[in-house]
């Protein structure tokens, strides 16, 4: 196992086409990193600048105490899950995960314990003589971590290993690479666009735009406290409500006006904003930060009246999309109860899960930028 750090990281395709920008990171041993973003945002081509398959611009990437930039991949001591196995169709389930350790002329009682323990820690040592055309997906992406585990090697990098499997077997495959890591603790780079398996896997994320790392921290800290924007907009579903508003100064405190919604901010919810007082701002509440009914959640204040336009029963939850008075469009996710489309609602809003951003994609969370600079 090693630490893995990247300093000032950056890669540059011809024509000035800058695809990471200034990546910078300290990934401790053992540690679980997940690089969450959308398609196009750099976090491929940051993993496999790790790997050693892209070469980087500038910085540095360090792997244990040495630094990797002139390293070839196979002397970086690190193992790749890709999206799409790679498994040889020729070769059985046990060969598979045997040919890299083949290569290395490891002896072959060495390779058999190392081949069976990850069969074993897999619940795949019934396949291990079968090919990989007679695996189903989920078998194939086991075999294709066995062939990563039995190299023990001091970083595991996954490029969206899941992708390929269906809704259900991609969360039950999601719990079992945690308890593999659990298990092993080898520092790992998981790379994904799907933020669910960001939140449930890693032990920290680090959210992805335009090349730059917009926010790296716990997975529940970026849920509740997203740095700006674009963060709070990405990590969620359904995303988060924005609503463009001014906050002004009042008698109590200050005062949102926005989209159809009007409410005092009592001066115990305006740390950080002061500063904001007579500006444009962008009001964020996540879908569970809105309800139809009162007592339920304190401290919350009524904001305005809404028209429900469809409902989704969720079971014991529902997601109510509707619009204000004002016409924003807004959803909230709340205790089922009955509600029809069409029906005048009263949405209350919790005042201590509200977010106030600066305008812009990438507009600051005002709290946090205030906490940052205090």
């Amino acid at each position: 196992m090693a630490q893995v750090i990247l300093d000032g990281v950056q890669k540059v395709y011809e024509g000035n086409v800058r695809v990471v920008e200034d990546f910078s990171l300290h990934i401790a041993d053992g540690e679980f990193v997940v690089l969450v973003g959308a398609s196009g945002c750099g976090k491929s081509t940051t993993l496999r600048m790790v790997a050693g398959l892209e070469e980087i611009t500038a910085g540095t990437i360090s792997i244990g105490d040495r630094v990797v930039n002139s390293v070839a991949p196979k002397d970086r001591n690190i193992a790749m899950v890709f999206q799409s196995y790679a498994l040889y169709p020729h070769m059985s389930v046990y060969k598979n995960m045997a040919f890299a350790l083949k290569l290395r002329k490891m002896p072959k009682a060495e390779i058999d314990r190392r081949v069976n323990d990850a069969a074993k820690k897999l619940g795949i040592e019934h396949l291990l003589e079968r090919k990989p055309k007679a695996l189903s997906g989920g078998q194939r992406q086991r075999v294709a971590l066995g062939r990563a585990i039995v190299r023990e090697p001091a970083c595991f990098l996954f490029d969206e290993p899941l992708s390929n499997l269906d809704a259900k077997l991609r969360t039950t495959t999601r719990a079992e690479l945690k308890r593999l890591h659990q298990d092993l603790k080898t520092t790992s780079i998981y790379v994904t666009h799907d933020q669910e398996e960001a939140l449930t896997l890693g032990d920290r994320i680090v959210v992805m735009s335009d090349g730059r790392i917009q926010q790296a921290d716990k997975p529940l800290e970026v849920y509740r406290n997203p740095a700006n924007r674009f963060v709070a907009g990405f990590i969620g579903m359904p995303p988060m409500n924005f609503i463009d508003g001014r906050l002004e100064s009042s008698a109590t405190g200050l005062h949102f006006t926005g989209g159809g919604f009007s409410f005092d901010l009592p001066r115990a919810y305006t740390a950080g904003l002061e500063s904001a007082a007579r500006d444009a701002v962008v009001l964020g509440v996540r879908p569970e930060g809105l309800y139809l009914r009162p007592g339920e959640h304190a401290p919350q204040v009524t904001a305005t009246r809404l028209t429900a336009n469809v409902v989704e029963p969720l079971g014991a939850q529902m997601d109510v999309f509707a619009t204000t008075g004002a016409g924003e469009r807004i959803v909230m996710r709340c205790t089922a109860e009955p509600v029809s489309a069409g029906e005048p609602l009263s949405l209350y809003v919790d005042l201590g899960k509200a977010h106030f951003f600066e305008p812009g994609v990438y507009g600051r969370n005002l709290r946090q930028a205030a906490t940052a600079t205090a």
